[in-house]
């Protein structure tokens, strides 16, 4: 069994189809969805249609879903980018849509799978935290009762392993440093193995707008059987994306920063 693991789509339409392909080539089975298919870019409606169109065994709401659906039109502490794009995206959805994102979980645990995801922390996702280090990471595993917990939100890719013990001086959680993409070695296999009484707390990055430096959409596939969790970065069609962007009227930094991954 494979699992796709989509994260802040964020309307981009060519990089989700990009992705999308992906997943067909590498035989994905079913979808995990981590949050944020809507904000900054132009193709809310498309994306959201082609989340609900995947068999999806989760799916939870990322803090850009619950922008868009409820009735907050202040949106006190925003920056006006991000707010322009919220503001435009309610414009673009039916009321309909906007309540099924709104009816979305802000959290969601696979028994069988022993998987957790959510869009931004486990200790209060309402919050919208972020998870940028390990003393991220350890506040997060105090309330992590899965052996992988899924996040997003920071569109930063980044993950964390917790032994079941900690020998001698090693540190009981430390980041997985392959995780990180290399733009360098753009043909680098990311991945790691999922150890027998470990657990890990996995940031996915982003598919539609990421922030580490490497533009390629972000996203990851776990192979249950394997025990092994892969991530793949994509080039993708941004000229196309950033057209989109400024044919809507939407600020101009939000296609700017598509190609430059930041």
């Amino acid at each position: 069994m494979k699992y796709a693991i989509i994260s802040d789509i964020h309307g981009n339409l060519e990089a989700f189809e990009a992705v999308l392909k992906k997943c067909k080539e590498v035989g994905v089975d079913k979808y995990i969805c981590v949050g944020d298919i809507v904000g900054y870019n132009a193709n809310p409606r498309e994306c959201l249609e082609m989340v609900q169109n995947l068999d999806l065994v989760a799916i939870v709401r990322g803090n850009h879903d619950e922008y868009v659906a409820n009735k907050d039109e202040e949106l006190v502490g925003f920056n006006p980018h991000a707010k322009a794009a919220v503001m435009w995206t309610k414009s673009q959805l039916s009321d309909a849509q906007r309540e099924w994102l709104g009816e979305l979980p802000l959290k969601k645990i696979l028994s069988p799978s022993k998987i957790t995801v959510v869009h931004a922390t486990l200790d209060s996702p309402e919050a919208w935290g972020y998870v940028f280090d390990v003393h991220h990471a350890t506040d997060n595993f105090s309330y992590q009762f899965t052996q992988l917990c899924f996040c997003g939100h920071s569109h930063v890719p980044i993950a964390f392993s917790k032994r079941a013990v900690a020998f001698g001086s090693s540190r009981a959680i430390e980041e997985i440093l392959s995780w990180k993409s290399d733009r360098s070695d753009p043909n680098r296999e990311i991945v790691f193995e999922i150890q027998p009484g470990w657990k890990y707390l996995v940031n996915i990055g982003s598919i539609g707008q990421p922030r580490n430096g490497d533009p390629r959409a972000s996203f990851a596939v776990y192979d249950l059987d394997a025990k092994l969790m892969y991530r793949y970065c994509l080039e993708y069609d941004i000229p196309t994306t950033q057209k989109k962007i400024r044919a809507a009227g939407l600020p101009d930094r939000l296609a700017v920063r598509l190609e430059r991954g930041n």
